[in-house]
């Protein structure tokens, strides 16, 4: 008999060589039917892999996430055999579930894939799925495997020369065989509902000097309802998409000749910008942070210092090299290493501590141009960074006090459904970071504690922390259900020691400090994008680029248009004056698609009683008011979302 350990702590005794789905149906039936994939002792296994030992099981359906990517990783392998059938000269590379769906990169060699053929595959996946194949996994030979796949295709052949011999498996269904590690559902039959999505190019392995594959995208569901659901969401997407918005409120835009993945900001857009900064500067003022600012150049020996050029070098810019010889700079990567030497350029003692340095700093990393997306994906963006120098027994108190400051952003700008995780290092991998194991696990103790003294609701993930340190990421969804991570604070123990930082304890020894990274934003560039679809472009008043447009009936009434604007910035409220000869139809149907919270006409009746008609976004009547009445609306609805701090 074996022990299987369940989520809930329950302990229930099975014979050796029970499988996952067995388990299920002792729990229930109902269990038992839904079940589409599992894990044991933390790794993925089949539903219909033999458990030989005592362990813990974890059964997944689709309403986990775990569940989904093994429904959505198994729909590739139906892509990749639909591919086979209807593509005789494809080769297959990888096919890996994503977020929302899959794709499959595959080599057509002669023969392209368009929106014409979309409909084509679906209907070949679909009669695939019917059959209801069973996914199985073997173990094969390493010879046995480069035997299957020699002078057909090299692709796969590459991958298998970098495994091991006695790790490599094969999965099967139906006709089709594909390398595969596993996390599969049951059957073919569960996918019931499939839409390819897009096909886009994809350089092998990612490097742009490789030849460039064909990435098909789609995504699957155990209900053709689902899909309908899914379709309708991404329709609404579309209407929300940043570069949309981005363009009709004349927020930013791109140019080839400034470069790739380099926005340009407009004038509104950069107001909006400095309204974020602003309202992040007072909170942070108030939160005892010392604004400093620093060079977008660095010499390469700072980044080898703190160890980015390690990590990172390959993502950076080529070194800038000056008159000098042997002298390098890098575009600034990080601003972490500039603020440690801000640190170092004084004596501290622990009465002096915790020092707290902010500053909007513009970092440049280099992405391949087809991983660039709109503001999401760039190649110069400005982090809201800080860096927190403090005392051990200050770390908690630090801690939590950066938790409130990143909830209130979050409760100022609308996003009340968030999660947050706990990312620690991946302890089968120690070479991806740096430091000693000691100063991990204290850092990782310190962020659980405060986010269990915070009443966070978080995860645990292990491999999601940054190089040099654990960190707790927020996880906010949109208006749309969709999870973005936003917000990141993190726990350093190394980069004080890199750059032997010290301060003078109350024992008058020499001291290293404990370092927290934190940007509530994350990059301005890549939240305003996400806010933008949050919001639909309706942001909240305190931060849109104008609160109101007055309308005038005719240009008759320009004066009292004018006089009406004077009046509304003595009261601190943003507006500009539509004055042009159309109809006023016209100058409402356009204010509205520029998402102006109020629209304010003006026209005789107006004048005559020095008052004002106001007519919200979205077509709501507010009737003839005052100015004061007015300016009461407004300060109310900012006081409804600007949280206090």
């Amino acid at each position: 008999m074996i022990q299987i350990t369940l989520p809930d702590g329950s302990i229930k005794l099975f014979e050796k060589n029970v499988t996952p789905i067995d388990v299920a149906k002792n729990i229930s039936e109902g269990l038992a039917r839904n079940v589409i994939s599992a894990s044991f002792n933390n790794s993925v296994v089949e539903t219909s892999t033999p458990l030989t030992k005592d362990g813990s099981l974890t059964l997944y359906t689709w309403n986990n996430n775990e569940g989904k990517k093994a429904f959505w990783h198994s729909s590739a392998h139906i892509l990749a055999e639909a591919l086979e059938e209807l593509y005789p000269n494809v080769k297959l590379w990888v096919g890996p579930a994503i977020e929302n769906g899959f794709y499959y990169d595959v080599d057509l060699g002669d023969d392209t894939i368009s929106e014409k053929d979309f409909k084509t595959i679906e209907d070949k996946m679909l009669e695939i799925a019917r059959g209801k194949y069973d996914f199985k996994m073997r173990s094969v030979s390493k010879k046995e495997a480069l035997s299957f796949y020699q002078n057909k295709n090299e692709y796969k052949v590459e991958l298998i020369e970098n495994l091991e011999d006695g790790t490599i498996t094969f999965c099967d269904h139906s006709k089709f065989t594909d390398l595969c590690r596993g996390g599969h559902i049951p059957n073919t039959g569960i996918v019931k509902a499939v839409k390819i999505l897009s096909v886009a190019g994809a350089y092998y392995k990612g490097d742009e000097n490789n030849k460039q594959l064909t990435r098909v995208y789609g995504i699957s569901f155990p209900k053709q309802k689902d899909l309908t659901e899914y379709l309708q969401l991404l329709e609404e997407a579309k209407k929300r998409d940043h570069r949309k918005l981005g363009k009709e409120l004349e927020l930013f835009t791109f140019s080839e000749k400034v470069g790739q993945g380099l926005p340009l900001w407009l004038p509104k857009g950069a107001a909006l910008r400095d309204r974020l900064e602003d309202f992040l500067k007072k909170a942070q003022k108030k939160a005892g942070y010392e604004m400093v600012i620093s060079p977008h150049i660095g010499q390469k020996e700072l980044y080898v210092t703190s160890g980015h050029y390690a990590k990172y070098g390959e993502d950076s810019f080529q070194p800038i090299h000056t008159p000098k010889e042997g002298e390098e700079f890098l575009l600034k990567p990080m601003n972490c290493p500039h603020h440690c030497e801000i640190y170092n350029s004084s004596q501290w003692s622990y009465r002096d501590l915790p020092k707290r340095y902010a500053e909007f700093g513009t970092v440049y990393r280099y992405e391949q141009s087809g991983e660039l997306h709109g503001l999401t994906r760039v190649r110069g963006f400005t982090q809201d960074d800080a860096h927190l120098f403090c005392t051990p027994e200050q770390l908690d108190e630090e801690f939590k006090n950066v938790i409130d400051l990143v909830l209130y952003v979050f409760g100022s700008l609308g996003f009340e459904n968030f999660s947050t995780q706990v990312s620690v290092r991946d302890s089968e991998n120690p070479d991806k970071y740096i430091g000693d194991v000691g100063n991990w696990k204290k850092a990782e103790q310190a962020i659980i504690n405060a986010a269990e003294d915070k009443g966070l609701d978080y995860v645990i993930v292990e491999g999601e922390a940054a190089f040099y340190g654990p960190k707790l990421d927020f996880m906010v969804k949109d208006a749309l259900g969709r999870q973005w991570q936003l917000g990141t604070i993190q726990v350093d123990y190394n980069l004080p020691e890199r750059f032997n930082l010290t301060y003078k304890g109350s024992d008058n020894e020499l001291h290293r400090p404990v370092m927290i990274h934190r940007a509530p934003f994350g990059s301005m560039e890549r939240f305003i994008a996400i806010l933008l679809e949050h919001t639909a472009g309706n942001f909240p008043i305190w931060l849109m680029p104008e609160q109101a447009i007055i309308l005038s009936i005719s240009e008759k009434y320009e004066k009292y248009a004018e006089k009406v604007l004077t009046l509304l910035e003595n009261n601190e409220i943003r507006a500009l004056v539509d004055n042009r000869n159309e109809t006023i139809g016209k100058k409402i149907r356009e204010a509205e698609m520029k998402k102006f919270p109020f629209m304010i006409i003006i026209g005789e009746n107006e004048e005559n009683e020095e008052k004002i008609t106001v007519r919200r976004h979205g077509g709501e009547d507010l009737g003839m008011i005052s100015i004061v009445e007015f300016s009461k609306i407004v300060n109310s609805e900012i006081n409804k979302t600007l949280k206090k701090f």
